[in-house]
């Protein structure tokens, strides 16, 4: 979302509206609900939440905890 960049599925994070209304990040990327992808990288996620990406691409609010959840997501070298 933030950087518009494709990629494989397996190299984003998926940011994911239940059915009951919550956000969720789902990391096998299966989970039922609209979906929205990010980068797995800092500054991707920085700016997708910076500038309410997610919140546009899942026309919702996201949840705080998931938007803390992704601020304190490490991602390691092995995972990008």
């Amino acid at each position: 979302m933030a950087c518009k960049t494709r990629k494989d599925k397996s190299e984003l994070l998926r940011v994911v509206l239940m059915p009951d209304g919550r956000t969720e990040i789902d990391p096998s990327g299966k989970m039922p609900g609209r979906g929205a992808y990010v980068c797995k990288d800092d500054k991707c996620i920085a700016q997708a939440l910076k500038a309410n990406q997610l919140q546009r691409g899942l026309k919702t609010q996201v949840d705080a905890d998931t938007m803390d959840r992704l601020k304190s997501i490490e991602i390691t070298e092995e995972q990008r």
